[in-house]
């Protein structure tokens, strides 16, 4: 069945429960990377273009079910309202009467927003009946439910899933547009596909190359995860991140690829460094020759270039995990120069969210140079895995 869109249902008027995703980092309180609110602009403008009553949920870092006035979305709430140009009011509790007074209160083109979701227990209970009971208090606030929230459509949560079977519901713009997104790249992409991944661990990502691997054309592999690739070749690592348990894994991996054609491409040079800080000391080696007591941070200039020419000459790339450590500039090129060929790419190029999301921000990239941009990292990993996802299913017409 196709989901729901906001055109299947009649907001005007209503009091709109709204589950967004905006768990943005924080720096003392200081929202460091506002992506996830303005990627939800579009959907919240349409409800108040509406006069819809917007209640808004979210969830932000992880309380472990109990009130903290560090995970209070009071931040969160004026960057919104910066942004919306409207107020943006916040109840004092997740659920329960006062946030019900509050919710029942609001006027045609106002919004609130609940205190943090994971604030109540319930929300991420593996008991259903525990998660239906919080449904039904925020259904009684509302009389429609859009879910919005891509970062969180892989979890069976309160206001994600069960929320979404009390009410008439539909998906918001920005699920609808991750959804169509990755069913083109899992299902008719246009040819030659590449797909990148990197980030620390090949564990991770065991799913995805599994079920990415019939489909591809090239799988280009950086990040930490490329020394266990490397090590199934034979090659030392030195101190490099390795999972050792996973380089027989690897191995069968990398003969599935050239048995069905796949190119596997691997990098050629790695910046390594002695110690893992931002001033250690450098120096560039082949792949084959990373000495003891030096650890790989970043694919090399040789490889730079390699996986740049693949992407130049694919007409879909996918990209999940940054090619290295990023966050300090001695290590950030790599990343740098996967993100540079994407947007130099005129065909599809889809950023896998989490990490490498943040790596287009952090290095102050032009995100409108790429065709999308995900805003959830564990989402669209388990939605390239092939999974179905629960978010979604309850958001079926």
């Amino acid at each position: 069945m196709a989901l729901a869109t906001l055109a299947d249902v009649d907001v005007r008027h209503k009091r709109v429960l709204l589950r967004l995703d905006l768990n943005v980092p924080l720096d003392g309180g200081a929202i460091t990377d506002d992506g996830r609110i303005r990627a939800a602009l579009p959907t919240v403008r349409m409800l108040l273009e509406n006069r819809a009553k917007v209640i808004i949920l979210t969830h932000l870092g992880r309380p472990d079910g109990t009130p903290n006035p560090k995970y209070s979305v009071a931040p969160v709430a004026a960057r919104l309202a910066e942004l919306l140009g409207v107020d943006v009011a916040v109840a004092p509790q997740t659920s329960g009467p006062e946030a019900a007074a509050m919710a029942h209160a609001l006027a045609d083109g106002q919004v609130l927003m609940l205190e943090n979701v994971r604030f109540d227990p319930r929300e991420t209970s593996k008991d259903a009946a525990e998660r239906a009971s919080l449904a039904a208090e925020w259904a009684a606030m509302g009389e429609v439910y859009v879910g919005d929230g891509f970062g969180v459509v892989h979890r069976k949560q309160a206001s994600v899933t069960d929320l979404a079977a009390l009410l008439p519901h539909a998906a918001g713009y920005l699920i609808e547009a991750e959804s169509k997104v990755f069913a083109q790249v899992l299902t008719a992409p246009q040819r030659p596909y590449t797909v990148v991944l990197g980030g620390a661990k090949v564990s991770d990502k065991l799913g995805v190359i599994n079920h990415l691997l019939p489909r591809v054309d090239t799988l280009v592999i950086g990040g930490g995860m490329c020394y266990t690739f490397l090590a199934a070749l034979g090659h030392k690592v030195g101190s490099s991140l390795c999972e050792k348990d996973q380089v027989e894994t690897v191995a069968g991996l990398i003969s599935n690829a050239a048995e069905r054609g796949v190119r596997l491409l691997l990098p050629s040079d790695i910046v390594i460094a002695d110690a893992f800080a931002a001033d250690a000391a450098t120096q560039v080696v082949a792949a084959d020759a990373i000495p003891e007591g030096w650890m790989g941070l970043d694919i090399g200039p040789q490889t730079r270039a390699a996986f740049a020419e693949a992407i130049a000459g694919s007409a879909t790339v996918v990209w999940n995990g940054p090619m290295g450590v990023f966050e300090m500039a001695a290590f950030a090129a790599g990343t740098r120069a996967v993100a540079q060929a994407m947007i130099a790419n005129p065909g599809l190029t889809v950023v896998g969210g989490g990490d490498s999301a943040a790596a287009v921000r952090l290095l102050g990239l032009d995100e409108s140079g790429f065709s999308h941009i995900s805003t959830g990292g564990g989402a669209s990993l388990e939605y390239l895995e092939g999974k179905e996802l629960p978010g979604l299913k309850a958001l079926e017409a």
